[in-house]
């Protein structure tokens, strides 16, 4: 059990790191030379590039409401909790914990358009700033979603108790 945890913190300390040198490194290298055949502008091709560009907003502003939402949800709540005459104990973490939840979904949808801004004819530049984003964004829901498991473990144990 001891070994465990030992692992368990040595994994948290290094992951961190491991991932945001592999940021710092992808972001370094400079490489402009688009990235697979280039094909000459025609009507179907500008059509694409319009469609995917209301899809790359539609999805901005997806993450924006849902965010947005979100934050004026979690401090109406926090605002109605604090002013209400029982005030449970555990009532901020679940405050906390619906919140972390949404804006996990939130950053899903700022991967998708990130992705979607980089699907027509990529640079590799553009490709690798892809790849820094994501992996970034990646590492944010990562330790959010752990933050909300260790939350919800937390109390789910203090109820038992």
């Amino acid at each position: 059990m001891k070994r465990s945890s030992l692992l368990d913190s040595l994994l948290s300390l290094l992951l961190p790191l491991a991932l945001i040198l592999g940021l710092v490194l992808i972001l370094s290298l400079n490489v402009g030379e688009p990235v697979g055949l280039t094909v000459t502008e025609n009507h179907s091709k500008t059509w694409l590039k319009l469609l995917i560009g209301y899809l790359e907003s539609g999805a901005e502003l997806a993450a924006a409401i849902v965010i947005g939402v979100a934050v004026m949800q979690g401090f109406l709540a926090y605002v109605r909790q604090l002013f209400s005459h029982r005030q449970h104990r555990d009532a901020t973490e679940r405050i906390r914990l619906q919140l972390g939840r949404r804006l996990a979904l939130g950053l899903e949808f700022t991967v998708a358009s990130d992705i979607l801004r980089t699907a027509i004819a990529p640079t590799r530049q553009d490709i690798l700033t892809l790849g820094a984003i994501v992996l970034l964004r990646t590492l944010l829901n990562y330790f959010l979603e752990r933050e909300i498991s260790q939350g919800e473990q937390s109390s789910s144990c203090e109820q038992n108790t």
